[in-house]
């Protein structure tokens, strides 16, 4: 579906700015026109950068105070993991849609609540997955599978590699009420991709596992994951890990394959080893042979998407069903996951 292109300026308000996602969860929204009116953190830390970077903001008193503000129609968070959901339902209770940053939800009974609300005041409750909406490769790979470029898909493969950084990380990074599990953080970004390329509206976990194999100091910190899904679209492996060596230039080699009946695609999107520079390769394997796709300066659709949603009450950027089956299988993959190394089954 097609944007419209007469929409009225969106109003939003920031609630949280505790991880630097956030940044660019604003700039898409920027970039689609809208305005940012207000933004509210309990850290000083983390309003003094934000206030410099977007002086045409007010720093509000309390994140009631932007809550209540009825100018406003979207309420974008990246408060510690586990205080994103309630937020979201305060907003949704307060007549605003909502986008957070991934992951959107730390526990199954959070996930419950959000959707209980969210049938019940019709708003949107929106999770920005930056490795697909914020990434052109992937946009891009969205739309040659749409087109039947390799056929049916009949698998995904999602490898989402990180660079610890502990020295930079703040201390909820280290605890798991906080942060959710490897598996609800970075692995709902290929989750989420699974169901998109498969065309998935159902899905199971087959197998989930979880370990802490370099970690030992950090005893709440899991450092690897895995797990196997199956769709009614297509099955997926992901495998997601926080060690990235730092003689990468970036802070990981995130990777998608697509399979289909009749070729298939692999997104490199942050780098090309020892090959193309930058980010944003995507690789098309078909009948005809191998294609090279240079995706750096693609469109990105997702904040205009949201946007106009917001006000035509229609779902283009992302159906609800979707965000909220995403964050089920990764809430369940994580709770059914075997612990492994330096981590004990609970």
């Amino acid at each position: 579906m097609t944007t419209p292109v007469n929409i009225p300026k969106l109003r939003f308000g920031v609630i949280g700015l505790n991880h630097n996602h956030i940044y660019g969860q604003t700039n898409l929204l920027l970039r689609a026109g809208a305005e940012l009116v207000s933004f509210y953190a309990a850290e000083p830390e983390l309003t003094g950068p934000f206030a410099r970077t977007y002086p045409q903001a007010r720093q509000a008193g309390s994140a009631e105070e932007i809550l209540a503000d009825e100018s406003l129609q979207l309420i974008v968070s990246a408060a510690i993991a586990n205080e994103r959901a309630p937020l979201g339902i305060a907003a949704m209770q307060h007549g605003k849609d909502f986008m957070s940053d991934k992951p959107g939800f730390t526990s199954l009974d959070q996930l419950a609540e959000a959707r209980r609300v969210q049938a019940e005041t019709g708003r949107i409750y929106s999770i920005c997955f930056s490795e697909r909406f914020e990434n052109p490769a992937t946009v891009k790979a969205v739309e040659l599978v749409q087109s039947d470029a390799i056929g049916r898909v009949v698998q995904t493969i999602g490898l989402g590699p990180h660079r610890t950084n502990l020295s930079s990380r703040p201390d909820w990074f280290f605890r798991r009420a906080q942060y959710g599990g490897i598996l609800t953080d970075i692995g709902s970004h290929q989750v989420d991709q699974f169901l998109t390329f498969t065309g998935s509206t159902q899905a199971e976990v087959v197998a989930a596992q979880v370990a802490n194999y370099e970690h030992p100091q950090y005893p709440e910190l899991e450092d690897f994951g895995d797990l196997v899904l199956r769709g009614n679209g297509g099955t997926g492996y992901i495998r997601v890990d926080w060690y990235t060596p730092d003689g990468l230039d970036t802070w990981g080699d995130g990777r998608l394959t697509i399979l289909g009946t009749e070729g298939y695609i692999e997104v490199r999107k942050y780098c090309d080893l020892a090959g193309r520079p930058g980010g944003n390769h995507l690789f098309l394997v078909d009948g005809s042979g191998v294609h090279y796709f240079d995706c750096a300066k693609l469109d990105l659709p997702y904040g205009r998407q949201l946007i106009s949603d917001i006000f035509n009450r229609t779902e283009t950027a992302m159906t609800q069903a979707h965000c909220f089956l995403v964050s089920e299988l990764s809430l369940t993959a994580q709770a059914q996951a075997q612990r492994l190394g330096n981590l004990k089954n609970d």
